[in-house]
């Protein structure tokens, strides 16, 4: 459920890349990737494209609270095409996200399979017998003031994975209000950027990267 939805009207499209088959957006943390299914939560990054691309297609999202990278297909064939790339892993992709306190790992691998913890929806709980499954790489990247900045790759996709995982290190991202500590004065929001995106062009198959320097 959310709560006193507000998101972000400036820039109100952040568009990075475009041509006939595709569009890069730079997601702000605070707009939904897709409406809800309440009136008051129709405001998205999908509506606000498709207001100025009729055609525009979701090809896959982004948490309401995390910002960075997101692909758009301006067509079906380009669709279908990135929804293949995106099913069997061929694409790449990893997040900037800054941890509470000091991670002690320089690098490592999580596994552990996630589903739906329904009582308390939208959040994810790791379930061994049920779950499926999950997996990210971590990579410490530098230690901030009680905080440590992290490369995340995602493996798989799963709804929250990144948050859970990060949880379970016994470092959530910090301002994440599922899984850690409420956003304070110092982090106003979750402090986690899709950062690159890494695909292959659905027409040329011309292999593209696309960087968003995170905001925090």
């Amino acid at each position: 459920m959310l709560l006193e939805y507000r998101p972000p009207q400036s820039p109100y499209l952040d568009i990075l890349y475009q041509d006939e088959a595709l569009l890069v957006l730079n997601k702000p943390s605070g707009l939904l990737s897709v409406p809800g299914k309440a009136l008051e939560h129709q405001d998205s990054l999908q509506l606000r494209v498709q207001r100025v691309f009729p055609t525009a297609r979701t090809v896959h999202r982004l948490d309401m609270a995390t910002s960075g990278l997101l692909v758009m297909a301006l067509t079906l064939d380009a669709q279908r095409e990135l929804n293949w790339q995106f099913e069997r892993r061929q694409t790449q992709k990893h997040y900037i996200a800054r941890l509470e306190g000091r991670l002690q790992s320089q690098a490592g691998a999580i596994d552990l399979p996630l589903i739906c913890d329904w009582p308390n929806r939208p959040k994810q709980m790791v379930c061994f017998s049920r779950g499926k499954p999950a997996q990210t790489l971590f990579e410490n990247i530098g230690y901030e003031e009680n905080a440590t900045r992290v490369r995340l790759t995602p493996v798989t996709g799963r709804s929250h994975q990144l948050r859970v995982h990060m949880q379970w290190l016994g470092h959530p991202i910090c301002g994440d209000k599922f899984y850690g500590s409420a956003p304070d004065e110092k982090t106003e929001r979750l402090q986690l950027h899709a950062a690159m995106l890494g695909l292959r062009h659905p027409q040329t198959g011309q292999w593209l990267e696309f960087r968003s320097p995170a905001p925090f």
